[in-house]
């Protein structure tokens, strides 16, 4: 699947893309079932390449990002590698497309934890690198505003890198004044099975999930190629390492 001329502008113009139903809900349901007490097993014996930060790292009972999410899921193992998202990452970024990581995001009902304003390459620059990767946000849960959902600035990806708090925290690293609700911002609602592609540089964050219903996604973050080695885990297609 590619994407139209309209489409690939719109991503341009805004930094963010939504992508309808890319995906059926029955893998979302698969997911599910794959990450069944998902909080409670990676506690008990977490796989060596999987990597958790948890909400209170002194009690590890709630998860807040799990890192390498391929390898608890086969099916969102088969999601990353499928060519309904090759062929669009590939239309953003060009042929040469590797998996940097793939990133678990269960935002659990009644979660006062926001995700702030941050640009992903604040975490991910490096001084052999460029800003070229991009994110595909899965919703595996519909995603609302009454459960946190995403947020982005449209167009902010073009102010480039902005400069960001540092503190010691999951998310460490965000713009001055954490998460506050911010009258240019978009909020995307999503449903099982949407995608939304949004470029490093493009500014975005979510208020907390005071509802009473889930609201987990998965990020799948790719890279070009080469832009460098150690944030290319596997290629995928194009050019070899």
């Amino acid at each position: 699947m590619s994407l139209t001329a309209e489409e690939e502008q719109t991503f341009h113009d805004q930094g963010f893309l939504l992508k309808k139903n890319l995906f059926p809900a029955a893998w979302m349901a698969q997911i599910r079932e794959e990450c069944a007490d998902i909080h409670r097993r990676m506690a008990a014996d977490a796989p060596a390449d999987v990597h958790i930060a948890w909400v209170d790292p002194d009690n590890p009972i709630m998860i807040h990002q799990l890192m390498n999410s391929d390898l608890v899921s086969p099916t969102m193992n088969r999601i990353l590698r499928s060519e309904a998202l090759l062929d669009i990452v590939a239309d953003l970024i060009g042929p040469n497309v590797s998996l940097y990581h793939s990133k678990l995001l269960p935002k659990s009902a009644g979660s006062a934890l926001a995700i702030p304003w941050h640009q992903d390459y604040a975490y991910w620059k490096r001084d052999d690198n460029r800003p070229l990767m991009i994110n595909a946000m899965l919703a595996i849960d519909p995603a609302t505003r009454e459960n946190g959902c995403l947020e982005f600035i449209p167009g902010s990806h073009a102010w480039g890198l902005q400069e960001h708090e540092r503190h010691k925290e999951a998310f460490g690293l965000f713009l001055p004044g954490h998460y506050h609700e911010r009258p240019e911002s978009a909020r995307v609602d999503m449903e099982p099975g949407d995608v939304n592609f949004f470029t490093s540089l493009v500014i975005h964050g979510s208020a907390p999930n005071l509802s009473n219903a889930d609201r987990w996604a998965n990020t799948f973050a790719y890279n070009v190629t080469g832009n460098n080695v150690q944030q290319c885990r596997e290629v995928l297609r194009g050019m070899q390492l």
